[in-house]
């Protein structure tokens, strides 16, 4: 069950935009953002020199593709230092240290481990690591320091806005969803609206086909990639299966990637009484 807390920000340089320090006010771990321009400022901060956990952001070239590595290491100024010069997709690095500089190798390469197991998991970015790492040898008591620690971190990366661990969909407290279907051209699909965007339910079948209005175009590209990602896999010669629930920024892409073809989500989707999302959500607003 969740906990209040104080989180804790500090600005090294004033700058709510430059390099951020978030800690929770009773515990020793700290996550730092630092901005990819702002790399050697980071590096001349004594926190540049410990043990870490890392992660690199950035998104695909529409904004569509959220992007992360995750690493670790013990020469955190050289190893950034190496990915600036060498990876292209990203723009924001988070890490992870301790304040009393007591994270350990052993530490920090199990963290690396769960990290990549739980963000696939989440399956909220596309991880950039093309492996499944493998978990270390590490002692009962070691193993719950860890879990620990990657407890803290989770927290402070939300609170950043990274929130890489998170489910796309959290069980409201009356433990009742509402689902909206979408059936046209083919699909079958079903999905949960949520204050980020659309969620398109994991067994929700689309249509393969693309119509030819958006071959060559934003849409195919779309879709595309998430067959490449294993969001979507081909089933048989006409369909395309979703293989984990999957957040997208609004609910007309989450219908186009179903039904190749551009549409309004707003429409597309509806409720097992055939009301559409549009009628639910925006209208009986107004």
């Amino acid at each position: 069950m969740s906990t209040p807390k104080t989180i804790q920000i500090f600005l090294p340089h004033g700058d709510p935009r430059g390099i951020r320090v978030s800690e929770i006010t009773t515990r020793i771990v700290q996550v730092i953002e630092v901005p990819r321009s702002l790399l050697p400022d980071f590096f001349k901060m004594p926190e540049s020199n410990q043990v870490a956990v890392y992660f690199l952001f950035g998104e695909s070239v529409d904004g569509e593709e959220q992007k992360v590595y995750i690493g670790q290491t013990g020469d955190l100024r050289g190893r950034l230092a190496i990915h600036n010069r060498e990876k292209d997709f990203w723009e924001r690095a988070l890490v992870l240290i301790s304040k009393t500089n007591s994270l350990t190798q052993t530490h920090a390469l199990f963290l690396e481990w769960h990290c990549l197991q739980a963000s696939r998991k989440a399956g909220r970015y596309s991880d950039e690591n093309g492996n499944n790492g493998s978990k270390p040898h590490t002692p009962t008591p070691m193993e719950a320091d860890c879990l620990e620690i990657f407890e803290t971190g989770q927290v402070l990366m939300s609170s950043l806005g990274f929130p890489i661990f998170n489910p796309v969909i959290v069980t409201p407290e009356s433990g009742v969803e509402e689902e909206f279907y979408c059936k046209s051209s083919g699909s079958q699909g079903r999905g949960v609206y949520t204050p980020e965007g659309f969620v398109v339910r994991k067994g929700s079948i689309g249509r393969r086909e693309n119509v030819p209005h958006i071959v060559g175009k934003a849409g195919e590209r779309l879709r595309a990639r998430l067959v490449d990602s294993c969001v979507m896999r081909p089933e048989g010669d006409t369909s395309l299966v979703f293989e984990r629930d999957h957040l997208f920024r609004s609910p007309s892409m989450a219908a186009l990637a179903l039904m190749g073809r551009s549409a309004n989500g707003w429409v597309e989707w509806k409720n097992k009484d055939g009301k559409t999302l549009d009628a639910i959500k925006r209208q009986s607003s107004n």
